[in-house]
């Protein structure tokens, strides 16, 4: 899909929803039913009671919602849930449960996806849509808005939509009967100057019968009022709606993920869910992001797969590289290595009828001339690739480089770092040998020696016995006294027992805070 631009005019596309038959749809996490299984009109009706969900107001529970079985027997919002009872039995009432809306409607705007990758969420039963460069892949705006309509529709939702050219235009017209569905721009004014100032700039009921009192009863009525007289007796809101209705300010949009820098996508005609069927749709996607890097002087460092299940529900795959990266082929390994390490996680369900592979983040990288006798991957891009591959399979947190730090202590003079690349494993000082495992804590261990402050030949540690072989040293490693260590100093030794295990053994001293007497702190290969 192209990168949006910012310099042509936008398509904005509002979308309400609610519920078309009056109940739940499935649960947000699990997708909504498949566009073929048929819904709404073209579902068979199944006898179900009708719904009607209450909430506390004001110190009592009333009516929120109804559906329009409901609606139909004479129930309607705002009734108090006692008299509701009394009045229509037949009715099943449930308590309204806002979290579960949310999910629903954010597990919507993840199908919307499909159609522009920049989505905001409207309210509690709406969404926004920036349709610029990309409602021509769809045959316009016009073409776009009733696809999306009547897929929608067919999953059981009652869908409104309107296309305008700003979003608080969009957002005035749709859900107002007789409202222009379709809004060119430059006719924002001419489009919401007749509809009521309650719907058409989304008032509370208490403003809006306000202004009727006064006459006010269209959006005509306030353009016709001079701006200095609007905004001092009526406040800056309804100047402010009023300016974005008809275009004159700009409705900001808060897409609800980071626009990507890059996408490719591929529309299936036949969905897929063979883990090799996606990886060679995305290995084919890899090499199309690869040729735009490539003219960009880029390298991606962060891409995110988007599988679209067409019950509507969305699988994101997300690898990260160390180093800039445009390698087809090693971009589709971390993403089968994602895929792997996911395991049952990713239910293909019906299939996936869409693939979108974005570039979420990119790092310069400069054209490397080959060596006629380069053969192959240098070592440390072998490194790299093989960090990467780790990581995406393992996990991040399980890949990690050391970065020394000006400290004494063994336990404190390294730090755990992501690696970056194959330079991210940092060097140490000159140092005499390090045991390959420190224990985070020196574990004390009872010393024997034939004189004081001799050599030790023997030592028990964790109720086990060792007779010592070998033994060298001492290195003599002070306290951080720059960082208020008092504590004592400590002389390591490197002792070998008589079957050859290797182990690192220091002596402490008398300090504040501190027991004296040995102690083991690691162990060699």
């Amino acid at each position: 899909m192209p990168r949006t631009d910012a310099s042509a005019r936008p398509d904005l596309l509002s979308v309400p929803l609610g519920a078309g038959n009056g109940h739940r749809p499935p649960d947000a996490g699990r997708g909504f039913a498949p566009p073929d299984a048929g819904g709404g009109a073209g579902r068979p009706e199944v006898d179900l009671r009708p719904l009607a969900l209450f909430a506390r107001e004001d110190r009592a529970e009333r009516i929120v919602a109804a559906c329009e079985g409901a609606e139909a027997l004479g129930l309607v919002s705002g009734l108090g849930l006692a008299e509701a009872r009394a009045r229509f039995p037949q009715v099943d009432y449930r308590p309204h449960d806002p979290a579960a809306d949310r999910r629903l409607l954010d597990a919507v705007a993840d199908w919307c996806d499909r159609y522009t990758p920049l989505v905001a969420l409207d309210g509690a039963d709406g969404l926004v849509l920036d349709l610029t460069g990309a409602s021509h892949l769809f045959g316009g705006p016009g073409a776009l808005r009733d696809d999306l309509v009547s897929q929608l529709a067919r999953q059981g939702f009652a869908v409104e939509a309107v296309v305008a050219a700003h979003p608080g235009t969009a957002r005035a017209c749709v859900g107002v009967a007789g409202a222009a569905r379709l809004v060119a721009g430059g006719d924002e004014r001419a489009a919401v100057e007749g509809l009521p100032v309650g719907s058409g700039l989304r008032l509370d009921a208490e403003t809006a019968a306000r202004l009727h009192r006064l006459g006010l009863r269209r959006v005509r009525d306030l353009l016709a009022l001079p701006r200095a007289a609007l905004h001092r007796r009526f406040g800056p809101d309804i100047a402010r709606r009023l300016d974005e209705a008809t275009g004159a300010a700009r409705r900001p949009i808060e897409p609800r993920r980071a626009v990507a820098l890059l996408i490719r996508e591929r529309r299936l005609f036949e969905p897929v869910s063979l883990p090799e069927d996606i990886l060679r749709i995305a290995t084919h996607l890899a090499a199309r992001l690869c040729e735009t890097l490539a003219e960009r002087g880029e390298g991606l460092r962060e891409a995110e797969l988007a599988l679209f299940r067409v019950d509507g529900h969305v699988e994101r795959l997300l690898v990260r590289s160390g180093a800039p990266l445009r390698d087809p082929a090693r971009i589709a390994r971390l993403f089968a290595e994602r895929l792997k390490a996911s395991g049952d996680e990713i239910d293909a369900g019906f299939g996936f009828d869409l693939l979108r592979l974005s570039v979420l983040a990119a790092d310069a990288m400069a054209d490397r001339q080959e060596d006629l006798e380069d053969a192959g991957a240098r070592p440390a891009e072998e490194l790299g690739a093989l960090i990467d591959r780790l990581g995406t399979r393992l996990g991040e947190a399980a890949v990690f480089a050391f970065a020394p730090e000006d400290r004494h202590r063994p336990e404190a003079a390294q730090r755990r770092v992501a690696p970056v690349g194959a330079g991210g494993f940092g060097g140490q000082a000159d140092l005499a040998p390090r045991p390959l495992r420190l224990f985070a804590r020196p574990e004390a261990v009872e010393a024997t020696a034939e004189v004081p402050d001799g050599p030790i030949r023997q030592f028990r540690w964790r109720r086990a016995f060792y007779r010592v072989g070998r033994i060298e040293g001492p290195e003599r490693i002070a306290p951080d006294w720059w960082l208020g260590d008092v504590g004592a100093s400590r002389d390591y030794f490197r002792v070998e027992d008589e079957a050859g295990r290797r182990y690192w053994l220091f002596r402490q001293g008398a300090g504040e805070g501190a027991p004296s007497g040995w102690f083991l702190h690691g162990l060699f290969a």
